[in-house]
């Protein structure tokens, strides 16, 4: 009876293989785990490049959508191989450490401020830091991530340069990533801050207009970050270069760029790659 068991279970084992398209003595197949903002997955962006970098080179990708701060966390602690994320300070800190390789410029977008046709903080055509002072005037109800994301860095900074410290039953935190927050912020008639490129995959399920936008530091900008050793012995350099140069090369470039400008009748994001970052959006 044993030995008709494990005849059974080897060929179960067997089956799973050929399921996946192995076979006993294939070599393992490459894989490495990217750290990136809900941005970039809630846009569709992922979903356009992950699989055409996998046919040209080769390398599986498990996808880990967390807010920037987190996504930066994981590459710290070497459970993260690359890393695609937009919250600049915190990323120029990290690389500062010396567990991070090499950071390169990948694209931008813009945030945009967005908030109920109402508008009852009359905030529509403001500029960002106007907009939020009158919004905490108002006491009018702000819905924030509150996830220690690239969003939430340009949230905080807003708020700073109105010279506001949000709090009270007006300020709300989802802790959740953008298109959680998006729904909340329609649900609850609020304000919220948002990258355009997950607003417009969203907007026909969403009751919020842009209100705000268009200001020098609504900037939205990603970088690619490669992990090293010295943040663990499991990175995986190889995959980790692999995946940063093939999307500052050329042709991934021009995929950033087409993205979106057929359904949205404007791309989603602007490829940046070998530009003069200082220069952004003058």
């Amino acid at each position: 009876m044993r030995s008709r068991i494990l005849v059974v279970l080897a060929s179960l084992a067997m089956a799973l293989l050929a399921g996946c398209g192995a076979a006993p003595g294939d070599p393992a197949p490459k894989s490495l785990i990217l750290a990136t903002t809900t941005s970039t997955q809630d846009s569709g962006l992922l979903d356009e490049l992950l699989p055409v970098f996998t046919r040209d080179s080769g390398w599986q990708v498990k996808t880990v959508a967390v807010g920037s701060g987190q996504a930066i966390e994981l590459g710290r602690r070497g459970e993260a191989d690359v890393l695609l994320v937009h919250s600049p300070a915190a990323e120029e800190k990290f690389v500062a450490e010396g567990g991070a390789g090499a950071r390169r410029l990948v694209m931008h977008n813009d945030f945009v401020l967005l908030g109920p046709e109402a508008d009852p903080a009359k905030v529509r055509g403001t500029s960002s830091a106007e907009a939020m002072k009158k919004i905490a005037d108002e006491q009018a109800v702000f819905v924030s991530r509150g996830d220690q994301s690239g969003t939430h860095s340009k949230e905080k900074d807003l708020w700073s340069k109105a010279g506001v410290t949000p709090g009270g039953s007006w300020y709300q935190s989802t802790g959740q990533g953008m298109g959680e927050t998006l729904r909340v912020a329609s649900e609850k008639a609020g304000y919220t801050l948002s990258d355009r490129a997950t607003y417009l995959t969203q907007r026909d399920t969403l009751s919020l207009e842009v209100l705000s936008e268009g200001d020098p530091g609504l900037l939205n900008v990603y970088h690619v970050i490669e992990m090293t050793k010295k943040a663990g012995d499991r990175v995986r350099t190889d995959g980790a270069k692999a995946f940063a140069d093939w999307i500052v090369a050329p042709s991934t470039q021009r995929l950033i760029g087409e993205f979106g400008r057929a359904k949205y009748g404007q791309p989603l994001f602007t490829p940046d790659a070998g530009k003069d970052e200082a220069k952004l959006g003058l």
